[in-house]
């Protein structure tokens, strides 16, 4: 097993390593091996930071064996957590990942650190089959070592990876064409490449763990790694985003202010506190933007990343913990009585900014104030 298949395990020749080495997935995670705790880790990591590098928190790094190992166990792990949009957030955030590595990659001169564990352009044209399909444009200087600044991308391969949602400037009519050949410039066949990355990753998933003893030994080993992330996940469908025309803090759940307190103070939220007020916030309409903003100078960015890995078009993805989830990780703090007539966060921001409407409204208790 090579750094490189550990630094893009969906590589084909990664694959390949993981299917030649004497090792079995259901053993490493009968034994609960350093593997399956990476590959929880890429999993919680994907649904809710938007990437799968390693903790930067952690004392040391995987090794490469695990690392490239946590791969196949993470794509068992998020077809058995099974919350709605998992395996698109999962296989974008590997992708996401991936870009970033591969921006890198191509950057660095012969000195780099990464050393055998680099890719280049070719090696991630040739991994899609894009080798013959992709042409530099030369540089204008000549014998310029620079990397050439446009490439001419086949018609077939640029509409396949390209998506009109990107914007306009992505319309095949917006481009320049020349002999069945669409021009674009390095950062944009980059996006080009970490696209081909995410539908490699998504394919297949999510996939049928059960039905088989051996199967359903495996789900049952996952279990506890599964029914934590699912709890921490909670499924959209459970409870709806509210949307007011302005959100008033006076109406958040004390957990909730008690955790916005501890970002505006600076501090460093835990995951699961992370998780909790970026999903709430956004539940409740706030933007990305707006997230940052609402937390403080020290948390804006790490809250406002996590707002937008969270963000859709219709809402919050994934709904805050529930009441439940959060005593279960000590974020149930300063209960008063509304807490112990609702069984989430939103539904106390719900039930409060309602009340707080109808007393508004209502003449007589305005003569009464």
């Amino acid at each position: 097993m090579r750094p490189l298949h550990a630094r893009y395990p969906f590589f084909a020749a990664a694959r390949e390593a993981v299917e030649s080495a004497d090792v079995a997935i259901a053993t490493l995670v009968a034994e609960d091996a350093p593997a399956v705790e990476r590959g929880v880790e890429r999993v919680e990591r994907a649904l809710m930071e938007g990437t799968v590098e390693p903790d930067p928190d952690e004392a040391y790094p995987w090794e490469t064996k695990t690392e490239l190992l946590s791969y196949p166990i993470s794509r068992i792990i998020v077809s058995l957590v099974e919350t709605p949009a998992a395996v698109d957030k999962y296989a974008r955030a590997e992708a996401d990942t991936a870009y970033e590595r591969m921006l890198a990659d191509f950057d660095a001169g012969d000195d780099d650190v990464h050393g055998e564990a680099r890719a280049s352009l070719d090696d991630f044209l040739r991994e899609f089959d894009l080798d013959g399909a992709v042409r530099a444009e030369s540089n204008r200087t000549r014998n310029s070592r620079r990397a050439p600044d446009h490439y001419w991308v086949d018609v077939g391969p640029y509409l396949t990876y390209s998506d009109t949602d990107w914007g306009a400037d992505w319309r095949l009519v917006n481009r320049s064409l020349a002999d069945g050949a669409v021009r674009v410039t390095r950062e944009e066949l980059s996006e080009l490449l970490r696209e081909a990355v995410r539908r490699r990753v998504a394919e297949g998933l999510p996939f049928a763990v059960r039905g088989s003893d051996a199967g359903d030994r495996l789900a049952d080993a996952l279990k506890p790694h599964v029914e934590r992330l699912r709890n921490l996940l909670s499924d959209r469908g459970a409870v709806n985003a509210v949307y007011v025309d302005a959100v008033d803090p006076d109406h958040f759940p004390p957990c909730v202010e008690a955790l916005l307190a501890r970002a505006q103070d600076g501090e460093s939220l835990p995951n699961e506190a992370a998780f909790a007020l970026a999903a709430f916030l956004v539940g409740v309409g706030l933007d990305p933007e707006e997230v940052g903003g609402v937390v403080g100078d020290a948390n804006a960015e790490e809250l406002q990343k996590r707002a937008t890995v969270l963000a859709d078009s219709s809402g919050s993805q994934y709904a805050p913990p529930t009441c439940e989830t959060m005593q279960a990780y000590d974020l149930c703090v300063n209960r008063d009585d509304r807490c112990d007539t609702i069984k989430h966060p939103m539904n106390y921001f719900e039930t409060a900014t309602n009340d707080a409407d109808a007393a508004a409204a209502d003449p007589a208790d305005e003569a009464a104030d």
